[in-house]
């Protein structure tokens, strides 16, 4: 057995080390920003720069997978039934995420006996700023300027769109487009490399974000916060494991604690950034090695990071229960859900961003009840770090969506799936995309079930 596998665990050490390094940056960090809390402040650019690197390989990433995705499919209904599917599957769970988002924050009401200062309400002010503007503009902003902007620019949305008008230009055009297919495959092979490459800077933009992240905040502003940040780690721990772990057992018949495993390298590169961004393209790349089919990874992971957003919502909810009690001025159960529905629709395409979510509440205050943006201040101070479990949980989320709809589309490799989890098909960390990673050809000729 050790003489079968000699050349893939070489492999493995050297990312093995990686990742320790992460850890111990992490940790270094942290006390770092105890110690010496305004050298860490100073660090901040280190985190900046290896979150932007990696931003700089989401759009490229995004355009690879759907057009090789959508191109590869011989029928556009197989595509329509994937992404239909898709759709309403991330509306539920969004729906499922919100309700369970209310019910905490009311049990926990966790704003009662806090008092807003000047300080607080600037803050409150500065972020609404930011913020969307009307649910208009943002659907108009998902057109971009032209077709080469969307690449430019870094709007995920725009390049999702440009990225399905190539793919189904390229399945119509048949037989014509598969040089261009094959074409962009290899780049898809040279965009994956070149991440590998970045990744190795993980340790170093690990350190420095979080030694800011900890310099500028300190111990003392958030134990008043404590509440409402324990409460709402807890809550998307318990969403992930019971809710998508009860319907990854049912649907799939998958252990979620498994598929966590799997992916805890993605969770740690989240845990460092804030930014679930940073592990897309590793998403996309694992899952495919699972054995869920290309189509269904290349239209389930990039549309569900702009609209499967589970911690999101449980975040918009409990932050704006948050808020109102904590101003003395409480929602009503009607209020409450007409107010969170309106944010869940502002929130789409901006899952993956670092701070989003705090523009997203500001926004959505501003526009429904302005006189609760004041109290957005209040949780500045602790956003950086709800913003973990709400980037994790959106990651968990876009995972166990693409188990899922892989399996009601019978595009899933089963077997592939137990021997991967098993560890006995380890995921090549050195190339990403160049080790073969996707189902066995049966699966993928599977296209009688899928419109089913």
């Amino acid at each position: 057995m050790t003489d079968q596998s000699s050349s893939p665990p070489a492999r493995r050490d050297r990312t093995h080390y990686l990742y320790l390094a992460v850890i111990g940056a992490v940790l270094a960090g942290v006390a770092l920003g105890f110690a010496a809390p305004g050298v860490a402040v100073e660090l901040k650019p280190l985190g900046t720069g290896f979150v932007n690197l990696i931003k700089m390989m989401i759009s490229p990433v995004i355009f690879c997978t759907i057009v090789l995705g959508i191109g590869s499919v011989r029928k556009a209904a197989k595509v329509g039934a994937v992404g239909g599917l898709a759709l309403g599957y991330f509306l539920l769970m969004s729906t499922v995420a919100l309700a369970i988002g209310l019910l905490v924050g009311n049990v926990l009401e966790p704003g009662s006996g806090l008092h807003l200062t000047d300080a607080v309400r600037h803050a409150g002010e500065k972020q609404a700023e930011g913020a969307h503007e009307s649910t208009t503009a943002f659907l108009l902003g998902i057109i971009p300027k032209t077709l080469v902007s969307a690449f430019t620019g870094g709007e995920v949305l725009q390049t999702l769109l440009v990225a399905l008008l190539a793919g189904f230009a390229l399945q119509a055009m048949g037989p014509a487009g598969e040089p261009v297919l094959r074409g962009i495959g290899h780049l898809q092979k040279l965009v994956f490399r070149i991440l590998s490459m970045i990744m190795w800077a993980a340790p170093v933009g690990a350190f420095g974000a979080i030694a800011a992240l900890v310099g500028a905040t300190g111990v003392d502003a958030l134990k008043s916060l404590a509440v409402i940040m324990i409460g709402f780690y807890v809550t998307c721990l318990l969403f992930v494991v019971v809710v998508l772990g009860a319907l990854l057992r049912l649907v799939a018949g998958v252990n979620i604690f498994a598929l966590l495993k799997y992916l805890g390298r993605e969770f740690l590169l989240i845990l460092s950034t804030s930014s679930s961004e940073s592990a897309l393209p590793r998403l996309i790349a694992k899952m495919e090695h699972l054995g869920v089919s290309r189509p269904v990874v290349g239209i389930t992971v990039p549309t569900g990071y702009s609209f499967n957003l589970d911690g999101t919502a449980i975040y918009l909810t409990m932050s704006s229960l948050f808020i109102a009690e904590a101003l003395d001025k409480p929602l009503s159960l009607g209020q409450q859900v007409s107010l969170l529905l309106f944010m869940i629709v502002a929130s789409k395409g901006a899952a993956g961003v670092t701070g989003a979510g705090l523009a997203t509440l500001a926004g959505g205050l501003q526009s429904h009840r302005p006189e609760l943006v004041d109290g957005v201040g209040l949780i500045v101070g602790i956003d950086r770090f709800m913003s973990e479990a709400r980037a994790m949980t959106n990651f968990a989320g876009n995972a166990v969506a693409a188990v899922l709809i892989g399996t009601w589309t019978k595009e899933i490799d089963r077997a592939r799936v137990d021997e991967v989890l098993a560890g006995r098909l380890p995921f090549d960390e050195a190339t990403l995309a160049a080790d073969g990673h996707g189902p066995a050809p049966a699966v993928a000729d599977a296209k009688e079930p899928a419109g089913v």
